[in-house]
């Protein structure tokens, strides 16, 4: 007989098993080729008990974005930590796991995931969403041994997801780009970022 009544810590644990098992898949597969039936069926719940604790898919990705952003942050640390690599080869392996996510088990947002997701938000998930994100810039900079301050993480996020997006959009979402420049634009872009970087850590008291 199936169970119709769960406890708070049970359905805790179900919550964090959806976020869990939802950002493993998207991160390896892809958001937009994760269903939100993928997720449950995986946990071994019904569509309905889903609904219960996500009122859409997007709700889900906000939360398996937060859940994702500690282990982005050590990924850096690890990469700076590295005796192998300098600063510059630690800096750009970084980027090109982002700009390159699935291959990396790194969730990233599409364009289209973005306006999505982002339609559905209110303004104080929006606000929260925001904050996150700067703090998760601001975290990343310091790891590379840059102050984080208002107009670095801005300048950061930005060229960061500007290359994220245009090496997940063409030709799809970009159809006018060239497909067969694709690579060597993100590559373009991601040494383009290493040297702006270079020069805020050369220009700014560093973070020891």
């Amino acid at each position: 007989m199936p169970k119709v009544a769960y406890s708070e810590a049970e359905r805790e644990h179900i919550r964090t098993e959806l976020i869990t098992v939802g950002l493993e898949l998207m991160a390896k597969q892809g958001i937009q080729h994760t269903t939100v039936e993928q997720i449950y069926k995986k946990i071994g719940i019904s569509r309905t008990f889903f609904y219960s604790f996500f009122p859409t898919k997007e709700d889900l990705v906000v939360e398996t974005l937060y859940l994702q952003q500690p282990k982005i942050i050590k990924y850096a640390e690890k990469l700076m930590s590295d005796p192998e690599l300098s600063w510059r080869e630690a800096v750009k392996r970084f980027l090109e796991s982002c700009c390159y996510g699935e291959k990396n088990s790194i969730a990233v947002l599409t364009i289209e995931e973005q306006q999505l997701i982002f339609k559905r938000l209110s303004k104080e998930s929006y606000r929260i969403f925001r904050e996150k994100q700067t703090a998760l810039f601001g975290k990343i900079l310091e790891s590379f041994g840059i102050r984080a301050d208002k107009a670095s993480i801005s300048l950061f996020t930005n060229l960061s997801l500007t290359a994220i997006i245009i090496c997940r959009a063409i030709p799809d979402t970009l159809p006018l780009f060239v497909p067969e420049a694709a690579e060597e634009t993100v590559e373009f872009q991601i040494n383009a970022i290493v040297d702006a970087l270079e020069t805020l850590r050369e220009h700014k008291p560093r973070i020891d």
